[in-house]
């Protein structure tokens, strides 16, 4: 459950550069957006693996 509140958390703040490249035609922002959704792919696939690890743990066990 704590990666996916870090998860939630992260495009959370990805918030205020997709407004301003969006809205406001920032081009910097993009940049960062670009790279927080890079970091944004990398969280997701860790908690791919952890649902995957827990799933087979629990199958084991049964």
């Amino acid at each position: 459950m704590e990666n996916y509140s870090k998860l939630l958390e992260f495009v959370q703040n990805l918030q205020p550069d997709f407004a301003k490249f969006y809205e406001k035609g920032q081009a910097a922002a993009g940049t960062r957006l670009r790279k927080g959704l890079s970091e944004l792919k990398k969280l997701s696939q860790e908690l791919r693996n952890d649902v995957q690890n827990v799933k087979t743990s629990r199958k084991e066990t049964k």
